[in-house]
């Protein structure tokens, strides 16, 4: 039986007349034409969104933002690679018109236009709202940590410094002594001249001088590292425990389509004290009075749960449980019984708590109980507490709040196991199915801007899939 067989490549074929009709009108492509050709670049802020007068005319910032949404959408994001495709992929051929700019002039587009890109990402987001596409009642909040341009090696704590320091220190030494020593073990084996030696010893107090600048920056800052490739980015915990420099990216997610509503870079590893800033810029994009927010307990920070309710964001957040230094569970802190109309605590041992001074720690403010008398000829002491003089209880001041949000949570097991469905979904594409797990770009305003593409990228996916490429067109198309 005979294979399947191709074209004969001297065969005399007569092609389309227009690029046009190798485009089907259900490609993604149209989506991205017609999406741009919507956006007004002068107000968005692009350079040379008005052409110059004089000089070499510019490319149109329109052509390169379809290239980078190409791109993006289509895992390719290198600018060399992005400059490869505009010669040879027909999609591309057919979007730009036949354009194609070097890899220079396309860097230097997301390098130059961050701000202007993350408006367009904004004006997606207004699209999807008008469209109906949020619904506005649920998000999920979550963080992931995306790597960073930058290797550990480049990358300095003051111990690894020290560490450093220490080694140069030890060949400098070596090296003198070997100045001083006239004698030769073997003939055959090269022993470095005394110009040869300055050298090295010259090159070793140039490396020394490097990390003590590090170490006099991290003094100056109070920064605890450094990184000597991208100066913004952090050592963080990812998967499976492993340290990589990274950066944090923070993410509204809505629960009816699995839309973005908003999305952040930090490079605090932690995710405490980021639920409210993301909360309310969610809340305000998606123009609601009041909203759920679902998160984890990370996130668990009394003055910020206590921020969002002032804002009409209600939260369901599980609250951290901390073991404690107490040997025996039953005298945990939980086992302990407030009375809220006698404002005392009623210990396990039947011993009652009275209230002391306020103190605060880390911005929050707690109400001290205690009663040293009656720890003090208490035969349990030994099992509920190591202090001599006895047992303290700190009980925050925004306890009820605190409460009413475990409660809440607990009572609302169903909508809260959801929060992994909805968050989880952007992270899951961008990271797992598209590889776009680490930024290749720097510092903290360009990564904002290379991941308000990776996040456009996702909503404009999650659009076509939901609406169809000829739907989106034509709610695209201008007003005649």
């Amino acid at each position: 039986m005979a294979y399947i067989k191709g074209e004969d490549r001297y065969q005399i074929t007569l092609f389309p007349e227009a690029i046009d009709d190798y485009i089907t009108e259900d490609n993604p492509v149209r989506v991205i034409e017609a999406f741009v050709n919507s956006l007004d670049m002068q107000e968005l802020g692009f350079q040379k969104a008005e052409p110059n007068n004089i000089g070499r005319p510019p490319y149109d910032p329109r052509d390169l933002l379809k290239l980078y949404l190409y791109g993006y959408l289509n895992r390719i994001r290198s600018s060399r690679r992005l400059e490869d495709e505009a010669g040879r992929n027909l999609e591309l051929i057919w979007l730009l018109r036949k354009l194609k700019p070097d890899f220079k002039t396309i860097a230097d587009f997301r390098k130059d236009n961050s701000k202007a890109l993350k408006g367009v990402f904004k004006q997606f987001t207004i699209l999807c709202k008008d469209w109906d596409l949020y619904g506005k009642d649920v998000i999920a909040v979550d963080g992931s940590k995306f790597r960073a341009s930058n290797s550990k090696r480049s990358n300095f704590n003051q111990k690894k410094i020290q560490r450093h320091l220490k080694y140069i220190d030890e060949k400098i030494n070596h090296y003198l002594s070997e100045l001083d020593s006239n004698d030769q073990d073997e003939a055959d084996i090269h022993v470095p001249t005394a110009e040869e030696i300055r050298q090295r010893i010259e090159e070793l107090k140039s490396r020394k001088a490097k990390y003590l600048a590090m170490q006099q920056q991290m003094d100056e800052t109070g920064s605890t590292e450094v990184s000597t490739t991208d100066p913004d980015a952090r050592l963080m915990v990812v998967n499976n425990n492993g340290i990589e420099v990274s950066y944090n990216v923070q993410t509204a997610v809505d629960q009816k389509h699995k839309l973005v509503v908003d999305s952040e870079v930090i490079n605090n590893p932690a995710d405490q004290g980021q639920l409210s800033p993301i909360a309310k810029q969610a809340k305000e994009t998606l123009g609601v009075k009041e909203i759920k927010v679902l998160a984890d307990k990370g996130y668990y920070s009394t003055n910020d749960l206590a921020e969002c309710e002032t804002n009409h964001i209600e939260t369901y957040v599980p609250r951290q449980k901390f073991a404690g230094n107490i040997a025996n569970p039953d005298f945990q802190v939980d086992k302990f019984q407030y009375d809220q109309e006698q404002d005392v605590y009623h210990c396990p041992g039947g011993q009652v708590l009275y209230p002391s001074r306020i103190t605060e720690s880390y911005g929050v403010k707690y109400q001290i109980y205690k009663n040293y008398r009656a720890c003090k000829d208490c035969p349990l002491k030994e099992q509920c507490t190591k202090a001599q003089k006895g047992r303290t209880i700190h009980r925050n001041l925004q306890q009820d709040l605190l409460d009413e949000i475990e409660r809440r949570t607990r009572e609302n097991q169903q909508l809260y196991k959801q929060r992994k469905m909805i968050v989880e979904h952007p992270f899951g594409t961008i990271k797992r199915t598209w590889g776009y797990s680490y930024f290749l770009t720097r510092g903290l305003d360009s990564v904002a801007a290379e991941n308000k593409l990776h996040m456009l990228a996702y909503n404009l996916r999650r659009v076509i899939n939901i609406l169809g490429v000829k739907e989106m067109v034509r709610r695209l198309a201008p007003a005649s």
